[in-house]
């Protein structure tokens, strides 16, 4: 059977038109003769999610977006519908989250499988929960707003620091800062020239410095060999104020104290003239008694000495002179 020149053309444009559709749909990442099926989930916004984005699982792709499209509820309220192309042979748990993700750092999409606890599988035409992931502008976004309150607040407050600045120093302040900084300045250099005086003692009296120095030592020395003996001192220190804290102090202490008052009570009457002692020292009359009685003890020793016969009467002869005159 003789095939026709024709009949040969066909077939090459047919299988040319063929290959041409499977390179095409290959290239936007479907592959028609895979096993495949479809899921769907809806979203609130897609933030830049674009068909043929991967779905991953686990970060390893099984399928991709095939198509988006913008559907409306019930409630008249927009929302995104994406259909997913699984070309892998993976079984999914019914509620499983469909996320939309970042996969790299210059802000690409995809979609992440999040499995959930169920133990029954989706079925091609399933919808998943649709979730999606805040996209690195909304983080940044988020991390700079602390931060951009606070520059804000330290603008502020810098501009209060500033305001209150121009208005302390005035031409006044600034120049009393100034004589302020030029004392300051003397002060410093006052200090320079004590520095130097005192450098000079200490050069001039190096020798003195270092006796005493020595002397120190010695000293220090002496103490170190004589530890014992300061360690026996201090014992007996020691020992002394134990026994003063175990003697009976305190009540020698009061009864001085008592012998005192009573001391104070007895000049007290004696100054007032009360008892024995207190006439014996107010009243003058004693003194004069005394005084008196000296006198005439004085004129009896006087009268003894001159005239001793009449006080001893004795005669060898028995004789008595009677002529003499009585005093």
């Amino acid at each position: 059977m003789k095939i026709s020149k024709e009949f040969k053309i066909g077939i090459i444009v047919t299988a040319a038109i063929g290959l041409f559709i499977w390179g095409f749909n290959f290239l936007k990442g479907f592959d028609i003769f895979s096993h495949k099926y479809e899921l769907y989930a809806v979203y609130p916004k897609i933030d830049g999610l674009i068909e043929a984005n991967p779905l991953l699982i686990n970060g390893f792709k099984v399928g991709q977006i095939n198509k988006i499209s913008l559907i409306k509820d019930n409630n008249g309220q927009y929302g995104v519908l994406v259909k997913f192309l699984l070309t892998e042979d993976v079984q999914i748990p019914k509620y499983s989250i469909a996320r939309a993700v970042s996969s790299d750092l210059l802000g690409s999409k995809a979609v992440e499988i999040i499995y959930s606890n169920e133990s029954e599988f989706v079925k091609s035409g399933d919808t998943l929960v649709a979730e999606t992931e805040e996209g690195l502008k909304t983080a940044v976004s988020k991390q700079l707003a602390p931060l951009q309150k606070k520059i804000e607040g330290l603008v502020s407050s810098v501009d209060s620091v500033m305001t209150i600045v121009e208005v302390v120093l005035n031409d006044k302040t600034r120049e009393n800062l100034s004589k302020s900084f030029e004392s300051i300045k003397k002060a410093i250099q006052s200090l320079e020239q004590t520095a130097y005086k005192l450098d000079d003692l200490v050069a001039s009296e190096k020798s003195k410095i270092s006796s005493i120095l020595t002397k120190l030592n010695s000293l220090a020395a002496m103490l170190e060999k004589n530890t014992g003996k300061i360690d026996n001192v201090i014992g007996n220190f020691s020992s002394l104020s134990d026994s003063l804290a175990k003697s009976n102090l305190k009540s020698a202490i009061e009864e001085a104290d008592k012998t005192l008052a009573e001391l104070n009570k007895l000049v007290a009457q004696i100054n007032a003239g009360q008892g024995t002692l207190g006439k014996l020292a107010k009243n003058d009359s004693l003194y004069n008694n005394l005084n008196k009685a000296s006198d005439d003890l004085d004129k009896l020793m006087k009268d003894l000495r001159i005239n001793p016969e009449r006080y001893i009467h004795f005669s060898v002869f028995g004789r008595k002179d009677k002529n003499k005159p009585k005093l």
